[in-house]
């Protein structure tokens, strides 16, 4: 797209040294919940405002939440969402707080201009989709200031990959906003805006401005942390202005938002960094040399239109800078874990269920997700229940009693095997189906519980014993939450090992009993059964999951990598015939690159499978 002529702008205040204390507000918000949303933005304003902050940035789409998925479509939400833009703007000013800056991400929505015009939109700008839709629904961040809606940036790249359909909803923008506070100007760009070379920060480092703030609701996944630092130093560089980076953190059915939010200067030096997995207010002193910005300009510049607006001129009068607060990233493990408690947490909590039922078996994953429902929630909302039959060994029943009273949880014992004859009295059942009998009475019982006591049932069913379909449906995979569904059984004992150093460390009782760590698992529904019975060892099927679910590679590729191809052909048939199962499972909160559920979305009834090459040589086949 060709530039047009845009206008050179003056600064005021030449050549003298200004600063801007900032404060990024790392919250968790509720889908949906508009008031309790704005008042969760007055109480961290104040805050802010406490700590001597001009400018406060909230995450995208603070007020509404995020992801509001199919909410955007629904018009009265979309216009209770301008207003409540509107109204907080006000409420801000009339709690004392006006002469603070906030940024704070909505969902924004014309009135009445009926579908969207997508034909008059240049090519680059049209919605990705052609769905007409009254008004624009827009993702859009707002910057408030003395009681009004000073300006509203709406954000340009909708990411439509992964757990994002941000195309299915949105209109993208086509202006960059720049407001000068107190002698400063701030640039404002919504979180995916900022992994686009040449986007929003490129058309600012151009414009000529001193900081972007840039609102991110942007998921958890393993190491992700260690994406964002280089991320926000390159866009920095583009920009050639202090990055505010403010993440959303909390849970929100399956996904979880860790923090991590940051400042990073124009040469890349780290300003201040948020801890991961709590609300924090992140602040930093700014100083800005206008002799390093390069000349104001507005206009068209690039394919964006540049505005710029006027809040105050005068510099705020200089102090020496604070040091700067900058948190160290956790641990791998560490960070998995806390990043299924506080998903656990917030689905229990923000759906305003009380406590948590699980089958306690002695084996490794209900152990593991025990010791998570206790950390999450405390011992005396966890209810475990003991479920033996006859195939049961002592130890299994040792073994969930010791977790018990390491733990501290509700505990108690309800034997099936009697009901499990009175099955078999009224219809023969042999092999298989015997066998998931018992799964289906333990499902049952415990979905009575459930229902008897307003429990929500958590599943303990890990990644790789998804994948395969090695679950009974309406058995152990009943419930209304999965905590693990996205660990794979190798990190299941991995998590286990750490949360019982970390116990040892502090001085702690360790939750997880040694025995559940060390013994192979098994489901126990036959005499002497292990899992290797029916399954690969678990290190082998976990990198073929890796593989072939995380980064989708096909049968060449796979083999290429060094697997065994009989252990490649049988996963694979496996994982493939699972897909039913699969769409009945429950939530669960998302740690890898790609989780089962919005994630990953492939046809039940699909003919497609991958094929060894003597089918057809260093390809996949039909079968």
């Amino acid at each position: 797209m060709s530039e047009l002529a845009s206008e050179h702008v003056g600064h005021g205040s030449e050549g003298r040294p200004r600063q801007l204390r900032v404060a990024l507000a790392q919250v968790d918000t509720r889908v949906g919940d508009l008031p309790g949303n704005a008042d969760l933005v007055t109480r961290w304003t104040a805050k802010a405002a406490d700590a001597g902050a001009h400018l406060v940035v909230f995450p995208e789409m603070t007020l509404t939440g995020y992801p509001p998925e199919d909410l955007v479509l629904r018009e009265s939400f979309a216009r209770a969402s301008e207003h409540a833009v509107v109204d907080l703007a006000a409420t801000l000013a009339d709690q004392g707080l006006g002469d603070v800056a906030v940024v704070v991400g909505y969902l924004a929505h014309t009135e009445g201009a009926g579908p969207a015009p997508v034909e008059s939109m240049p090519e680059d700008d049209r919605p990705a989709d052609a769905n007409p839709r009254r008004g624009a629904p827009r993702n859009a961040a707002a910057l408030l200031h003395g009681g009004e809606v000073v300006v509203r940036y709406y954000k340009r790249h909708l990411p439509n990959y992964g757990v994002f359909d941000e195309a299915r909803y949105f209109v993208p923008g086509t202006e960059l906003p720049i407001v000068r506070l107190h002698g400063v100007d701030v640039a404002l760009t919504i979180c995916e805006d900022l992994w686009v070379e040449g986007g929003p920060c490129g058309v600012a480092g151009r414009a000529g401005v001193d900081v972007v703030a840039s609102p991110n609701a942007s998921p958890y996944e393993r190491a992700k942390d260690d994406l964002r630092l280089p991320l926000v130093r390159r866009r920095a560089a583009e920009a050639r202005a202090t990055i505010l980076y403010c993440n959303q953190v909390g849970g929100q059915d399956e996904l979880v938002f860790d923090g991590d939010s940051m400042v990073v200067a124009p040469d890349g030096e780290l300003l201040g960094r948020a801890p991961q997995f709590v609300e924090h207010l992140l602040t930093a002193d700014l100083t800005i040399d206008p002799s390093s910005v390069p000349e104001r300009r507005e206009g068209r510049i690039g394919p964006m239109t540049v505005t710029r607006h006027v809040i105050s001129e005068e510099p705020v009068p200089l102090v020496e800078p604070r040091p700067p607060s900058i948190a160290e990233p956790l641990e791998d493990r560490e960070e998995v874990w806390r990043a299924l408690v506080l998903g656990l947490r917030d689905f229990i909590d923000k759906n305003g269920m009380p406590s948590v039922v699980l089958g306690l078996s002695g084996g490794i994953d209900s152990a593991v997700v025990a010791a998570l429902a206790v950390d999450a929630l405390g011992p005396d909302r966890v209810h475990g229940v003991g479920l033996p039959s006859k195939w049961s060994t002592e130890h299994s029943l040792a073994d969930a009693e010791d977790l018990a009273k390491r733990t501290g949880l509700h505990y108690t014992v309800v034997p099936i095997a009697p009901m499990v004859d009175a099955y078999h009295g009224s219809v023969e059942l042999t092999g298989v189906a015997a066998e998931n009998l018992q799964a289906r009475v333990r499902g049952t019982l415990l979905m009575g519980l459930s229902n008897q006591h307003g429990h929500l049932l958590l599943t303990t069913g890990n990644k790789s014993e998804v994948a395969v379909g090695y679950s009974t449906l309406y058995g152990d995979s009943a419930g209304g939450f999965a905590p693990i569904k996205d660990v794979p059984k190798t990190l299941v004992w991995e998590l286990a090992r750490w949360r019982n150093a970390h116990a040892r460390a502090r001085g702690e009782t360790e939750p997880i009993p040694q025995n559940s760590i060390d013994k192979p698992p098994s489901a126990e529904l036959a005499p002497g059964q292990v899992d290797t019975d029916s399954l690969p060892s678990y290190e082998e099927l976990d990198a073929v999951i890796a593989d072939y679910v995380d980064h989708d590679l096909g049968m060449a590729d796979l083999l290429e990598r060094g697997h065994d191809p009989e252990i490649v052909a049988r996963v694979l048939r496996l994982i493939d015939s699972a897909e039913f199962k699969r769409r009945q499972s429950a939530p669960g909160t998302k740690i890898s690159l790609k989780a089962f559920g919005r994630d990953r979305r492939l046809p039940i009834t699909n003919r497609w499978r991958e094929s060894l090459p003597s089918v057809r040589e260093g390809a996949a086949a039909h079968e």
